[in-house]
């Protein structure tokens, strides 16, 4: 049976489904319970479903139609990994799922959903969507796919372990008092934890219950005093961690989690919970018992995102360790891309030798941040792209090869993108190149006041583009953890970051460009929010970045002419930085290497 075939039966029982459970339409999100961003095998259902395999999407079906909505990162993905006969691909910008919905249902019908997989602020939209038309939208008791899914994997039970506080820079019980002190402030009697990064951090635990990201699925409870609950699979304790552990709250299994939220509810109590990222069936167990809801924030999410002193300097080292890495990659991918190199030995090579430079240094490379995107030719113009060996192409010359990866170290989280030409680059490729450069200087060395969002800055990388009649349809930035997710909220630098950046948050700073069918460019650094300081005449202190991430930016490809004295300056200067800071972790001919691949900008290349 076909990959196709495969789909088109799926499809069916779950519409088989539907109309055994009075069902006009389900809605499947890439969801888990905590909705998390990369999710385990036994919550990939949209994959599942539809063959569709980013981190984000969701798809709608009815009794005679169905789509599958995702946003501007994954439109060539979508049409590439979905039988378009099955799905109808949407733009969730262009068409969002509230208003498709409401131009597809008729009036009587009954769309189903999960409320542990959708959250507060999901369902009132497409509840909202469905009451125009006269349809009601109604949560269902047992997921439909699950009854359709018959090879449906286990959820995880990855062991848990403890972050010292050594590298997390303040104590797990100290962490929690600064919560409820949030909590108290709230006027709340309780919050509900449920994203597994916020746990992480919280209790200063680790896990391995999703690829690439060190959390472990679970839920908390964290009153305004006295002991907090946490709900996790007691098979993912040892029993010193649950020794641990037991020390900051009571441990329980996840299946007391409806008990304990229903009792909350008969306590009349005031509930806090993130509307955007807590599932509707947290609400409902606290509502339907006789409590109330306090909409607002995670607590954890700003603490979280600011790093303290520790972290920070943990990030700075892992960042050397990584970039000491990726420089060797680079040197490597130069002296053999004649040789035939494809994008899997390329993302082979480049965890090798992470891991191998890691050890050098005395650390240890724990993971990969993601899925390494190795992108040669048009398939870097895939923002998402995952190589397969179906996908697999070889570096050609006169082509474009990106590469986005990063790792998880003990002491900090990276992420990195360069883009490198294969050969001799044509003139389109170096004015694209450099447009995208400009965009990311421009972010690298802004200065900006308190208060100053994400979305104020966007635009500070698109300028270069925009002005050619340009544009990249992904955010600029994201935030990154300490040793946790690669994407952290809540701010970023994009068109929907409305945080304000504080000093100690770490960002991404990536724009790029996407030619469909020929090549992609992205530029990518980490960079931290420093505090405000003085700007010399100025009236008041500005905040900045730091960068983080230590690189070559490829020489090849920029055309200086289009660049200002000030632009210029920043190349020169970053690149002076490289070697002092890497070299100890160099060979020979790759300081070599480094030397030639870092010279001043208005000096021939070598």
């Amino acid at each position: 049976m076909s990959e196709a075939d495969d789909h088109r039966g799926r499809l069916a029982a779950l519409r088989a489904e539907m109309a055994r459970e009075g069902l006009a339409g389900f809605i499947i999100p890439h969801a888990d319970e905590h909705q998390s961003e990369y999710l385990p095998a036994s919550a990939e259902r949209l994959a599942w479903l539809t063959g569709f395999t980013g981190s984000a999407g969701t798809a709608i079906v009815l009794a005679d139609a169905a789509a599958v909505f995702v946003d501007g990162r994954y439109t060539l993905q979508v049409v590439a990994e979905v039988d378009g006969a099955l799905f109808a691909p949407q733009h969730l910008v262009e068409m969002p799922p509230a208003r498709w919905l409401a131009e597809h249902v008729h009036a009587g019908d009954r769309i189903g959903y999960d409320p542990w997989l959708m959250t507060v602020a999901e369902v009132r939209r497409l509840a909202a969507a469905c009451a125009g038309a006269g349809a009601e939208f109604v949560p269902v008791a047992c997921n439909l796919v699950d009854q359709v899914w018959t090879d449906r994997p286990e959820p995880p039970t990855g062991a848990v372990s403890l972050h010292p506080v050594s590298l997390a820079g303040e104590a797990a019980d100290d962490k929690i008092t600064r919560l409820q002190q949030m909590v108290a402030d709230r006027k709340a009697d309780a919050a509900v934890l449920g994203q597994a990064d916020s746990i992480a951090w919280t209790f200063n635990l680790r896990g391995s219950d999703i690829a690439h990201n060190p959390v472990a699925l679970a839920w908390a409870i964290l009153p305004r005093s006295g002991k907090p609950s946490l709900f996790i699979d007691g098979r993912k304790l040892s029993n010193a961690v649950r020794d641990a552990l037991s020390g900051l709250a009571v441990i329980s299994e996840p299946a007391r989690l409806p008990d304990a939220l229903a009792k909350l509810g008969r306590d009349k109590a005031a509930v806090l919970v993130e509307p955007r990222m807590t599932a509707e069936a947290v609400a409902k167990l606290v509502i339907g018992a006789g409590g109330t809801i306090v909409e607002g924030a995670d607590p954890a999410s700003l603490p979280k995102a600011r790093k303290n002193e520790t972290e920070i300097a943990g990030s700075r080292r892992a960042h050397i360790r990584d970039g000491a890495a990726m420089v060797r990659f680079l040197a490597w991918l130069d002296a053999n891309a004649e040789a035939g190199i494809d994008e899997i030995t390329a993302a082979g090579r480049l965890a090798a030798l992470r891991a191998e430079t890691a050890k050098a240094d005395g650390s240890e490379l724990v993971d990969l941040s993601f899925d390494t995107i190795s992108g040669a030719g048009p398939n870097g113009a895939i923002v998402h792209y995952r190589v397969s060996p179906e996908t697999n192409r070889t570096l050609e010359p006169g082509s474009l090869y990106l590469v986005d990866s990063g790792a998880q170290y003990r002491d900090g989280t990276t992420d990195i993108t360069r883009t490198v030409a294969i050969g001799a680059p044509s003139a389109g490729m170096r004015d694209r190149f450099t447009r995208v450069l400009k965009g990311h200087i421009a972010v690298a060395s802004a200065r900006f006041p308190a208060g100053t969002t994400g979305i104020q800055l966007d635009a500070f990388a698109r300028r270069p583009l925009w002005e050619a009649g340009l544009d990249f349809d992904h955010g600029t930035g994201h935030g990154i953890g300490s040793f946790l997710s690669v994407h952290e909220g809540p701010v970023s630098i994009s068109k929907r970051g409305e945080a304000p950046l504080e000093p100690g948050m770490i960002l991404s700073d990536e724009p790029g460009f996407y030619k469909t069918g020929a090549y992609g460019i992205r530029i990518e650094n980490l960079v931290l929010v420093t505090p405000p300081a003085e700007i010399p005449d100025g009236e008041r202190a500005m905040l900045g970045f730091e960068t983080l991430s230590w690189c070559p930016i490829d020489r090849r490809l920029i055309d200086s002419d289009l660049l200002s004295p000030a632009e210029i300056a920043w190349v020169d200067a970053y690149h002076a930085r490289l070697a002092p800071l890497l070299g100890r972790l160099l060979d020979d001919t790759e300081k070599e290497w480094l030397v030639a691949a870092t010279l001043p900008l208005r000096t021939p290349s070598a």
